[in-house]
């Protein structure tokens, strides 16, 4: 009985060690194959929009997190006011509608509403940028969101046909962030294979051409 509960056990050490060994490789390749399109001063020129990431809202403000990508995502588009912008975030709510406020915070900025287009079912990274390029018909892009974050984004993005570049917007520190790696070397697992058999997003819809006017998007 004791050898073989002694060998169960060396069965569930290996098979932990296997996982440990494919998330930590994954997780290498992706960071790898993405870090060179992650640039300070990415060029402008035939950029179809700035996509911004959601992440989070705390009432009508966004959090400290999504602050930052605003901020960065509006010095981009003060350098080219050419571009358009997506917010693609959360709002399966009424009462809970993160892509109005990462608008408003734009507008207030000085980007005019009509440049601003909303992506209301950015429910993952992953659907933010399946929808980028199926719904808005995007082929070159900004993805503008916190570091650790753009390894998968951009990875995403490769898979899914875009030719996609990041800007890195973490210009301080932010509470919880050990937390968040931890999830995030999950979330590129995850992704990984998502990216393999890559499944419809949880909404789609008939096209929106960022020609138009942003303004075709709000609620």
């Amino acid at each position: 009985m004791k050898q073989k509960i002694i060998k169960i056990l060396k069965g569930i050490s290996l098979g932990l060690r296997a996982i440990f060994l494919l998330c930590l490789s994954l997780n290498l390749y992706i960071m790898g194959s993405t870090k060179s399109r992650i640039q300070e001063n990415v060029s402008l020129e035939n950029i179809d929009a700035i996509l911004v990431l959601g992440a989070g809202i705390r009432g009508k403000n966004p959090s400290p997190m999504l602050e930052d990508r605003l901020k960065y995502a509006v010095a981009l588009y003060e350098k080219n006011n050419n571009i358009k912008i997506i917010m693609s975030g959360d709002h399966r709510r009424d009462d809970y509608n993160e892509v109005q406020v990462m608008k408003n915070y734009a507008i207030n900025q000085g980007v005019p509403s009509s440049s601003i287009f909303m992506d209301h079912a950015g429910f993952s990274s992953y659907e933010s940028l399946y929808r980028a390029k199926e719904i808005f018909g995007v082929k070159k892009i900004i993805v503008v969101t916190q570091k650790y974050h753009l390894y998968r984004a951009l990875y995403i993005a490769k898979k899914l046909g875009l030719e996609a570049y990041g800007i890195a917007s973490n210009p301080r520190s932010y509470a919880g962030q050990t937390k968040r790696e931890i999830r995030e070397s999950l979330a590129r697992v995850k992704d990984f294979f998502k990216c393999i058999g890559k499944p419809e997003p949880t909404y789609l819809g008939d096209p929106i051409p960022m020609s138009a006017s942003g303004d075709i998007t709000n609620d």
